[in-house]
């Protein structure tokens, strides 16, 4: 699926030559001893999950991000995926902590759409119980061949409750300006902060207008942070039917938009 809800099995070769060699030879002796497998690494499975997201997209539209942030740098999401939803992936190798967790728990189910943790066997027990029920669960294990495969715990679930604020939080000031022009909600705040206008978008805009919207500012600015460049898929026709079908339920979405009174 393009949202990236279907890893069973996946296996990618990460750093294979340096995790082979459960058993090594003693020199003279005949006899063969265990070593320690090294702990799986943040690193060992970003590289894998990214390597398998851009492959499922590489013929959408979709945008990839790394660290992407959250309110305002409150949390920043290990990787998301901006395409028909918005979809967050939170990596928690054996060398990490769950201590940040409830924070993350807090902000990522006020924002994403999906939210994924992508752990190490030994993080699952607990995951199990200290994760909303809608949130999705992958076991990233490796082989003794120095493989990182990914097996799915439980399966992501939609966000029942987005937070607008938060969502219109997303956006940079300019953005959140142009969309409240657009709807022709922008009255009295083109000389105030960017508070004022995420609130009026909030409280304004329906929630599937409002994640519509911002995800499509998202996906429109490009490489827009110093580092790595974002993923995007090529897309050729079948972006060009999305994108097309896009514009059609945004004025549909739009028709739908009646002011509230203004607090």
């Amino acid at each position: 699926m393009k949202t990236g809800h279907s890893h069973l099995g996946q296996i990618f070769c990460i750093g294979a030559r340096e995790r082979r060699g459960d058993s090594v030879a003693r020199e003279g002796t005949g006899c063969r001893r265990q070593t320690a497998r090294p702990p799986v690494r943040d690193r060992d499975i970003r590289v894998a999950l990214l390597g398998w997201l851009r492959d499922q997209h590489a013929d959408d539209d979709s945008l990839i991000l790394e660290e992407l942030g959250l309110c305002q740098g409150e949390a920043r999401v290990d990787l998301a995926v901006v395409n028909g939803s918005l979809s967050g992936y939170e990596i928690k190798s054996e060398r990490d902590t769950l201590d940040r967790l409830p924070g993350q728990r807090s902000i990522y189910s006020q924002t994403l759409d999906h939210v994924w943790v992508v752990a190490s066997p030994s993080h699952v027990p607990q995951l199990r119980k200290s994760t909303p029920r809608w949130w999705g669960i992958q076991e990233a294990a490796v082989t003794a061949e120095g493989a990182i495969t990914f097996r799915v715990i439980r399966h992501a679930k939609p966000n029942p409750k987005v937070r607008p604020l938060a969502l219109a939080r997303l956006l940079w000031r300019d953005e959140a300006l142009a969309i409240l022009a657009s709807l022709n909600l922008a009255q009295d705040l083109r000389s105030t902060t960017r508070w004022a206008l995420w609130g009026r978008l909030a409280d304004q805009v329906p929630v599937p207008i409002l994640r519509e919207l911002v995800r499509a500012r998202l996906k429109a600015r490009g490489d827009w942070r110093a580092g790595p460049s974002p993923f995007r898929g090529d897309g050729s026709a079948r972006s060009a039917a999305k994108s097309q079908r896009f514009q059609e339920n945004r004025r549909r979405l739009l028709s739908r938009i009646s002011p509230r009174p203004q607090r």
